[in-house]
C-alpha cells in the first residue's frame, strides 16, 4: 500500500513540483504573477465548487472549526514552549512559531487531498475549510508576531478582509445550503479552473521553493520540521480520536495536520525582515521530507474507519 500511495500519489506531486523548479531555473518565471493567479484566481473558484457540490452539514462544518481550533492552539503551546525554553528572541520566537502552526494547506494540501479522494466532495470542501482556517490566522496572528507585536490589529484585520476565499467559502455554503442551481455558464468555467489547480498550484510552489538557499546548519530549522511534520499529525490523530469522528472528514483531517511549513511564512519573515534565512529553510526542508511523512501519513489515514 505505501509503495502505491508514493507511487499513485505523491512522487506525481514531486514531479509537478520539480517542473515548477526548472521551469523557474529556466525562464525565471514572474513568481508575483503566479502567486495571484493561485490566491485570487484559482484558489476561491476550488473552494466555491468544492463546497458548492458537497453535501456538507453544519454539524461537520462545526467539528472541522473545533478540531482546527484545538489543533491550532495545541500547536501554538507546544512551539512557543519549546521557542522560549530555548530563550529564542522575540523575533526569532514569531518565525519559529508560524514555522509550527502554519502549513501549505493551500497549494500542496489541495492538490493532495485531490489526489488521494479523486475530487469527492466531503473531502475537498473538509481541506477548503481548513485552507480558510488557516488564512485566517496566516494573515492574523501569523502577521501580527512576525513583526514582533508592532502592527495595527485593525490594518491586519481589515486586509484580511481583502482576500477572495472567505467569500468563496461563504457563498459556496449559502448556495449550498439554499440548494441554488447555477447555470451552465457558470458551472462549466468553474470547473475547468478547479481542474487546473493541481497542475498550476504545485508549478508555482515548485517555483518559489527554488529561490531559497540550501543552506541547513541551523538547528533550529530541524526542530522546526520535526515539530511540523511529527507532533502536528500526532495532534492531529489525538483530537479525531478525542472528537471520535469518522470515515473521510477523520481522514481529511488527518492528512491535512502533516502539511509542511507554507510558503508564507517565508513571505512574510522576508516582507517584514524577520529572520528570513529561518524561514526559508524551513519551507524548504519540510517539503523535501514531506514526500516521505505524507506516504506514510496517507497509509494510516486508509485504516481510520
Amino acid at each position: 500500500m505505501i509503495l502505491s500511495i508514493l507511487l499513485n500519489v505523491v512522487l506525481p506531486i514531486v514531479v509537478l513540483i520539480g517542473f515548477g523548479c526548472i521551469m523557474q531555473y529556466s525562464f525565471r518565471l514572474d513568481l508575483y504573477t503566479l502567486a495571484k493567479i493561485n490566491f485570487y484566481y484559482i484558489t476561491p473558484a476550488v473552494v466555491f465548487f468544492s463546497l458548492y457540490q458537497s453535501n456538507i452539514s453544519l454539524m461537520l462544518l462545526g467539528e472541522v472549526a473545533l478540531f482546527y481550533a484545538i489543533y491550532i492552539f495545541i500547536l501554538f503551546l507546544i512551539s512557543w514552549s519549546v521557542a522560549r525554553s530555548l530563550k529564542y528572541s522575540p523575533g526569532m520566537r514569531g518565525a519559529f512559531t508560524n514555522s509550527v502552526m502554519l502549513d501549505n494547506s493551500g497549494n500542496y494540501g489541495m492538490p493532495i487531498n485531490e489526489l488521494v479522494f479523486k475530487g469527492e466532495p466531503t473531502a475537498a470542501s473538509v481541506q477548503a475549510l481548513i485552507m480558510t482556517f488557516q488564512t485566517f490566522i496566516t494573515f492574523t496572528y501569523g502577521t501580527f508576531v512576525v513583526q514582533n507585536g508592532s502592527s495595527n490589529a485593525k490594518k491586519i484585520m481589515l486586509n484580511f478582509l481583502k482576500m477572495p476565499v472567505p467569500y468563496a467559502l461563504v457563498l459556496g455554503l449559502l448556495l449550498n445550503a439554499l440548494h441554488t442551481p447555477l447555470p451552465a455558464l457558470l458551472i462549466e468555467p468553474l470547473g475547468y479552473i478547479s481542474h487546473s489547480m493541481v497542475a498550476i498550484a504545485l508549478l508555482t510552489l515548485g517555483a518559489q521553493i527554488v529561490q531559497y538557499p540550501f543552506r541547513l546548519r541551523r538547528t533550529a530549522v530541524y526542530l522546526s520540521m520535526v515539530l511540523r511534520l511529527l507532533a502536528g499529525p500526532a495532534v492531529g490523530f489525538a483530537i479525531i480520536m478525542l472528537l471520535d469522528l469518522k470515515g473521510i472528514p477523520a481522514q481529511a483531517l488527518l492528512i491535512a495536520s502533516g502539511m509542511p511549513t507554507g510558503v508564507n511564512t517565508s513571505i512574510l519573515a522576508e516582507e517584514y525582515k524577520n529572520e528570513p534565512d529561518f524561514a526559508a529553510q524551513t519551507v524548504l526542508l519540510s517539503t523535501i521530507v514531506n514526500v516521505f511523512t505524507m506516504t506514510i501519513l496517507i497509509s494510516l489515514a486508509n485504516h481510520i474507519g
